[in-house]
């Protein structure tokens, strides 16, 4: 663990990987070809999964704070709602999104970091890469032309759609490359739109438009245009699309940033190249329907990051990282599928086809199940890993963590490492599990005094017992992502054992 891990890409999703290691004692290098920090507001949706993530970092309350709370979607056609759905169906403590310029996660994230002590070194082009079964050789190219070369043990690439790491580990995305053209603008702009909705217009025109409120009259505009469309981004046009589009009058009076972009929909087949991992759009590319390409990168990130710290500390085996790509590789696969349906569902041409959609949308829309699944896929909160081959079959296990009330989720705040939790019945006490190097915190004890445990907890209505399914107690082994490893009763540990051999590998 002498050598630094070398992170590629200091956008949101690099920064969460160097996060994750840095905070957790991991020496770590992360490197920008830019030399500056992006002054473009990219990415701009922060879900639910995501919120999670960030209060675990400690991150959660400035995140809000420089954004706005995005608490509904709506979609319209034809003068008509075909729907509208409330995010606080999800079951989360952030029952909703936070609409935030991606240059101010990036702020937060580049502070956090350099609480650990960890700079990012700008100007700096990752431009040669060999590998074997010791290591990794980097060849760095930095701003005033000179080469280093860098040896590490593990190597991150969170360096874009266009990612340099990707080609030079013999890797390269595969998908549908006919391509999606947009036209996206960052505005100021009046209107009497709900600030805390975002808004999807289909239309009869070359595509959907899709308004995103902002802090302040800022909004974000996206508008898919033919894919031969070979114009400039500008002000001009970007009025007019949306005068044509949008159902309620948006007069933009600043443009602060205006660009046209071509996505494809496609992934690599590996997120894992032997000692190179791939997160975010250097792992899988895809429209910006949805909101979820920013947050499905963090998200790999901080799945890879604890992983790769154990297993820099010879706390795991190396193929523990075989479960990155096992369980983030399906996860990329459903935003893309979730993304191509709906830029299909936007741009049916045939008027006909258009009536049957929007007279479908709003029947199934009408149904709380859709609703509930809609909110869900937005959010990510239905993300979960029973199939991983690190969770020890169970019930519940692979499932994210419920949140059972302030105290735990205070006694998780900023946990770096495995908990488990033993949830007492009434009347109860039972002995800590040895053996397993977790965090241990009891739940619903009627002696407070109870020893062995890093935490005692009390549960008086049994609300933690209902909310893990648990009426009779049991033991569940919290990973640091939040994800269940495992769930056992109180007089069996064979599960908890079986976790920890699945990690040594």
């Amino acid at each position: 663990m002498s050598e630094p891990i070398i992170v590629v890409g200091a956008g949101p999703v690099g920064l969460t990987a160097a996060l994750e290691l840095a905070r957790r004692g991991v020496p770590v290098r992360i490197l920008d070809r830019l030399a500056e920090p992006t002054t473009e507001s990219r990415a701009i949706l922060v879900h639910a999964r995501s919120l999670e993530l960030f209060e675990r970092l400690g991150l959660a309350e400035q995140v809000e704070a420089a954004g706005v709370r995005t608490t509904a979607m709506e979609l319209h056609s034809a003068g008509e709602v075909l729907a509208r759905v409330e995010l606080d169906l999800v079951d989360s403590v952030f029952p909703y999104s936070v609409t935030i310029a991606q240059t101010e996660t990036e702020r937060i994230l580049t502070e956090a970091l350099a609480g650990h002590g960890v700079t990012v070194e700008r100007g700096v082009e990752l431009t040669g890469l060999t590998q074997d079964d010791g290591g990794v050789r980097a060849v760095l190219t930095h701003a005033d032309g000179h080469e280093e070369t860098a040896t590490t043990g593990w190597l991150v690439g969170a360096d874009g759609g266009h990612s340099r790491t990707r080609h030079l580990a013999g890797s390269a995305l595969r998908g549908s490359f006919t391509g999606e053209k947009f036209l996206m603008g960052d505005v100021d702009a009046e209107h009497d739109l709900d600030p805390h909705t975002m808004y999807t217009y289909f239309t009869a025109h070359d595509g959907p438009l899709m308004v995103f409120p902002m802090v302040g009259e800022r909004l974000r505009l996206i508008a898919q245009i033919p894919t031969e469309e070979q114009r400039e981004a500008s002000l001009e046009w970007l009025e007019r699309v949306v005068d044509e589009r949008a159902e309620r009058p948006i007069r933009i009076s600043r443009a602060r940033w205006l660009t046209t972009f071509e996505v494809h929909h496609a992934q690599v087949p590996q997120y894992r190249v032997g000692r190179v991992l791939l997160a975010g759009d250097a792992a899988h590319v895809h429209s910006p329907a949805g909101g979820q390409g920013m947050n499905t990168g963090i998200q790999d990130a901080h799945n890879l990051g604890w992983k790769l710290a154990l297993v820099s500390r010879g706390e795991a085996g190396p193929g523990l990282l075989d479960s990155y790509h096992a369980e983030r590789h399906p996860v990329g696969e459903q935003v893309i599928r979730f993304a191509h349906a709906l830029i299909k569902a936007g741009t049916l041409a045939n008027p006909v086809a258009q009536k049957l959609r929007n007279k479908g949308m709003q029947a199934l829309t009408a149904l709380a199940p859709v609703r509930q699944a809609m909110a869900d896929r937005t959010e990510e909160t239905s993300v979960a890993y029973q199939d991983s081959p690190i969770t020890v079959p169970g019930r519940g296990s692979g499932e994210h963590l419920r949140d059972a009330g302030p105290a735990l989720r205070a006694a998780l705040a900023g946990e770096r490492d495995h908990v488990l939790l033993t949830v007492a019945p009434k009347g109860t006490a039972p002995q800590p599990v040895a053996g397993i190097p977790a965090r241990q915190v009891l739940i619903g004890a009627d002696d407070a005094a109870v020893t062995g445990y890093d935490a005692v907890l009390p549960d008086p209505d049994g609300h933690a017992a209902t909310r893990y399914r648990l009426p009779h107690g049991g033991r569940l082994l919290v990973r640091p992502d939040g994800y269940l490893a495992a769930v056992a009763g109180l007089d069996e540990d064979g599960p908890l054992h079986a976790y920890q051999s699945l990690l040594r590998g």
